[in-house]
């Protein structure tokens, strides 16, 4: 299990505290060799909030009322999502990691193949930023560079393909449609039918935790959203940026985040103390949250037996096609691959 969560890291390529007025992300996975876990799982984010899920178990998993909304008027989307999911994503996804083992000498083990496709909207600028990588076993494998829309590897094992994939004019439009035309779409599509929920704001609670009397205060801001944010200590109104551990923003299980900093205030004497403040900021909104360091503010595991608050571990997204399969409906200009040959072909042109 814990390989196999190591080797999905690389698919989260925002990065913590990122400012993104608005994205759009899908993953995709597919495994072998792994008991006790689908083959095939699919995901899509909307600015990093989990919005659905399908897996190989047969499960369809649409997550927010926002979004099962937005479904009960587009039943057409959700049909066509579960159709491929089940009939075409998962057989196809598992052809091409047969094909890749094929090509890396491979008869068997724990194997996973994974992709990103996604968008980033600035809707102050109009400006759009595409972004479409595969790995393979924990590596990256090959990239699309959205202004040429041509294929990168990132490994020489990937310069076949990459040369294929850039040979195929239709292949070549299906991409260019899909992030300048289909990803936009549906990216503005769920902003505006979500604007409530999706731009909302919502402020944290703060707290001082300590597990013990030689740890560093632990501040913790939880419950806020968006996910843009910063949380920083200060020393008479100084940010300070020495003994000082940032952690990363992670989601709750209700679609609001949390994140906390550390300081190490070994050094300090009890009387500087207040001299110190927590500090959380939260993107669109003018006021601060201050909380300033104060003994009786302090949560602590060896007094009066108050348990710290556990910060959940960040939920490993794992994968999703499901936003492609929109562009048949909303665009059948192109069509994708009919049958899992054809793509596993492309993954692999040499097999």
């Amino acid at each position: 299990m814990r390989t196999f969560l190591l080797l999905l890291l690389f698919c989260h390529v925002s990065s913590p505290g990122k400012i993104v007025l608005h994205s759009l992300t899908q993953f995709t996975t597919a495994s072998t060799g792994i008991q006790n876990l689908p083959e095939f799982v699919a995901t899509l984010e909307v600015d990093e909030l989990l919005m659905g899920s399908c897996d190989s178990y047969k499960r369809v998993d649409v997550k927010q009322d926002v979004v099962k909304s937005f479904y009960r008027e587009h039943p057409e989307l959700l049909e066509w999502y579960n159709k491929k999911c089940f009939h075409w994503l998962q057989g196809a996804y598992k052809s091409c990691t047969d094909s890749l083992m094929r090509l890396f000498n491979q008869s068997g083990g724990v194997h996973v193949l994974q992709r990103v496709d996604g968008l980033e909207w600035d809707d102050e600028t109009g400006q759009l930023k595409g972004i479409s990588r595969f790995g393979y076993d924990g590596e990256d494998f090959m990239a699309l560079d959205p202004k040429t829309f041509t294929w990168i590897p990132l490994r020489p094992e990937a310069v076949a393909t990459t040369l294929s994939w850039n040979a195929d004019a239709d292949l070549r439009e299906n991409f260019v449609i899909t992030f300048t035309q289909i990803f936009p779409w549906l990216l503005k599509k769920y902003v505006e039918y979500g604007s409530s929920f999706v731009l909302r704001t919502k402020l944290p609670s703060v707290s001082l935790l300590q597990k013990t009397p030689s740890s560093p205060i632990n501040c913790l801001a939880t419950g806020f959203y968006p996910h843009r944010a910063s949380l920083v200590w200060r020393k008479d109104g100084e940010e300070l940026h020495e003994e000082v551990d940032h952690g990363e923003i992670l989601p709750n299980h209700d679609g609001t985040f949390q994140m906390s900093v550390d300081r190490n205030l070994s050094s300090v004497t009890p009387e500087d103390w207040t001299r110190y403040d927590c500090v959380f900021q939260l993107s669109g909104v003018k006021e601060e949250i201050m909380t300033k360091l104060e003994k009786d503010r302090i949560r602590t595991n060896w007094e009066k037996h108050i348990s710290v608050v556990p910060v959940s571990a960040a939920v490993v997204v794992l994968a999703l096609a499901l936003i492609g399969a929109a562009g048949v409906i909303v665009y059948k200009k192109k069509k994708a691959p009919e049958n899992n040959t054809e793509l596993s072909e492309q993954l692999n042109p040499e097999t």
